[in-house]
């Protein structure tokens, strides 16, 4: 355990997914092949976007979006622990691993915030239709990406100031291949129920919620048309089921990871490869495979 005279920690230990030389190759090789998909499906999601005039709606605007902090999510973690398991290095500084906390809540609340805004775009597109231009005008658009941005870095801000005011003095063996509140904050050398539950309160309910009001637009999408039975309602619900579906994978595994107490078993980590890596690989291909617009585009590109 590396500490300096005040016997402060200086540095975690990240046990990474496996202990095992064969198992660490063979993940490295699976986890290089999905970081490889992110990168290149959310940056041709991005290139066709941007180049094609005719994906020039909200909803793609904000797909766009969605897919470049896709890249910053899965790039906050995923590098750092390919070249672990390629090294067999697992040290991470005791900086170096704040920054990593605070930029995974950064980026992944974001996220959140956008779909729960793309949500909302559905709702207005299919409820509303005639109001939809005027409220899903480009600026409002640009204000509510800027709002997103804003909202996940005052969250990241209060996960990471309840980690940095607790005293580490002991263990720093992280059973995870990344820093996160949940392994870090039962090495603090103090009572920790009081900051579990702020941090139980600032993650687990902003997924929750942000997921309820996910699954309520929806449901208010669906009974608007069960009414319609029409082409382009047909196509509106497919739409909204392919969103349905990203979310889900997304929300579950942090629902299910951020409402329980601090101190996770080891097996957990396995449950953060769904929302830091498989997540952000399955967005592209849901989005794309069910909006044809996107897919012509793409065969023009």
């Amino acid at each position: 355990m590396a500490q300096d005279n005040s016997s402060r920690v200086t540095e975690f230990i990240l046990l990474g997914l496996s202990d095992t030389r064969e198992l660490q190759l063979l993940f490295f090789t699976l986890l290089l092949l999905a970081y490889t998909m992110v990168l290149l499906g959310n940056l041709l999601i991005i290139v066709t976007v941007r180049t094609d005039p005719k994906l020039s709606s909200p909803m793609y605007f904000l797909l766009c979006n969605l897919s470049f902090i896709d890249i910053c999510y899965t790039s906050v973690t995923t590098p750092r622990v390919l070249v672990a398991l390629l090294s067999g290095h697992k040290a991470i500084a005791f900086e170096g691993c704040m920054a990593q906390l605070f930029f995974l809540h950064f980026v992944g609340s974001s996220e959140m915030f956008l779909l729960t805004v793309m949500a909302f775009d559905r709702y207005t597109a299919i409820c509303r239709p005639l109001h939809y231009t005027a409220i899903m005008a480009r600026g409002a658009c640009w204000a509510l990406v800027a709002a997103c941005w804003a909202g996940g870095f005052l969250h990241s801000i209060v996960q990471t100031v309840l980690v940095l005011q607790l005293p580490f003095c002991g263990p720093n063996t992280i059973h995870s291949y990344f820093c996160d509140v949940p392994p870090i904050v039962p090495l603090a050398c103090t009572d920790t129920a009081l900051t579990e539950w702020l941090m139980a309160s600032n993650s687990g309910l902003i997924s929750l919620g942000c997921f309820l009001v996910l699954v309520a637009s929806y449901a208010l999408i669906l009974a608007k048309v069960r009414a319609r039975v029409s082409q382009g309602s047909w196509k509106a619900l497919s739409t909204c089921a392919s969103h349905l579906m990203a979310v889900t994978l997304l929300f579950m595994p942090c629902i299910f990871t951020y409402l329980r107490p601090a101190g996770a078993s080891p097996a957990s980590k396995y449950v953060y490869v769904i929302y830091t890596i498989f997540s952000p690989m399955m967005n592209p291909l849901i989005y794309t495979l069910r909006s044809s617009e996107v897919k012509e585009s793409m065969w023009r590109l």
